[in-house]
């Protein structure tokens, strides 16, 4: 039985030291949720919190509405998946799968059912009677997940599970984890810091900095809305541009320093308002165009650019000395060299506006569930 997580105001301190601030979180049944952010953000610490490794300052930690705080580890039912995996080298794959049950003192022959039965599961069955030493990256990792799955946990953790293994197989486990935690059902709680294999396996995203998280949604909504410009930047590459917002009509005229002038009118009406404001274009926002006197549009010089097959991308100094990166489909002709002056327009369905201090997204259709755990 898989259960729904709630977290309330939870705090963490070493010592002086707040590394937790004031946190609310809730994760649905079944769900798999991700907390993704750089290198000590707290991530990893929430999800020791949740596993009782961790002590809780303050907030209060549900699974349903059973408080957890002060329950022991090892009665939380939980099942974890560790980076390095934790296998235990002088036992078999076989072995170390039935570790947890044998435990729990479950019987002898129901102990070979439901190790082979998860073998199974996440196609290891094969390798049973190996000993770990003799299983490659992507096979060890396996025999930890089944490990963790085949006690049947309400909760499944993992921190980052997939971080030692090369580029290639972390692309293939991300989709066998999917996979079978979709098929178990299970509420899988998974900390990384890899953007990407956070927007490929889960169903909701934590964006989390400095321990405090900035936007909690699905993949898409966090990638096309971000709620501050700290997220546009984090998930995915963007290019940060400075203008003019104005009121103009039933929605507001973005200006640009060089005068460049387009029209949006998904500016949420409380932000239609004469002021400064940050411009996050992604590379695949800037629409690359031949520089002309009658061309509209940020002027730039193309410094280099890298064949990648559908795509091209292009690295450019604007008319400022900024650097500004785009991405466009390859054409069959030749496209434009180092050197080559472009006129660069901006796709306004697309690009998000922040406030001059990039606290806060000024458009309509931002998703954020930051709130969720306080209900």
């Amino acid at each position: 039985m898989s259960v729904g997580i709630k977290i309330k105001n939870a705090v963490k301190r070493y010592g002086n030291n707040t590394v937790i601030h004031n946190l609310s979180l809730r994760v649905q049944n079944g769900e798999f949720f991700t907390l993704l952010g750089p290198s000590g953000c707290g991530k990893t610490t929430l999800l020791r919190m949740i596993a009782g490794f961790n002590s809780i300052e303050d907030g209060r930690f549900y699974f349903n509405d059973t408080l957890i705080n002060d329950m022991d580890p090892g009665k939380r039912n939980i099942g974890m998946v560790f980076q390095n995996y934790a296998i235990f080298p002088h036992m078999t794959v076989r072995q170390n799968v039935a570790f947890g049950l044998k435990n729990r003192k479950i019987p002898r022959d129901e102990i070979a059912v439901e190790t082979q039965k998860f073998l199974k599961l996440v196609k290891i069955d094969e390798f049973a009677d190996r000993m770990p030493d003799a299983l490659s990256g992507g096979q060890q990792q396996r025999v930890a997940l089944a490990r963790a799955l085949v006690i049947r946990p309400d909760v499944l953790l993992m921190d980052e599970p997939l971080s030692n293994l090369d580029a290639k197989l972390r692309v293939e486990m991300r989709t066998v984890i999917k996979e079978i935690q979709r098929n178990v059902g299970i509420t899988t709680i998974y900390v990384t810091h890899d953007q990407e294999e956070a927007m490929a396996v889960s169903d909701r995203i934590a964006v989390m900095n400095a321990g405090v998280i900035q936007h909690v949604g699905t993949p898409k909504n966090i990638y096309q809305r971000p709620a501050n410009l700290f997220v546009a930047t984090f998930i995915g590459r963007s290019n940060i541009l400075k203008a003019h917002l104005e009121p103009e009509g039933e929605g507001c005229a973005l200006i640009f320093a060089n005068g460049y002038r387009v029209h949006m009118d998904n500016v949420r009406p409380e932000e239609r308002y004469a002021r400064d404001v940050l411009v996050s274009a992604r590379p695949e926002e800037l629409l690359l165009g031949e520089d002309g006197a009658q061309a509209e549009g940020l002027r730039a010089v193309i410094d280099d650019s890298v064949f990648l097959g559908l795509n091209t991308h292009f690295f450019m100094t604007d008319e400022n000395g900024e650097p500004i990166e785009t991405i466009q489909e390859s054409s069959i002709g030749s496209m434009p060299g180092c050197g080559s002056r472009v006129c660069l327009r901006v796709n306004v369905e697309k690009i998000n506006l922040f406030s001059e201090d990039g606290s806060a997204n000024l458009l309509t259709g931002v998703k954020n569930d930051l709130n969720a755990g306080e209900e």
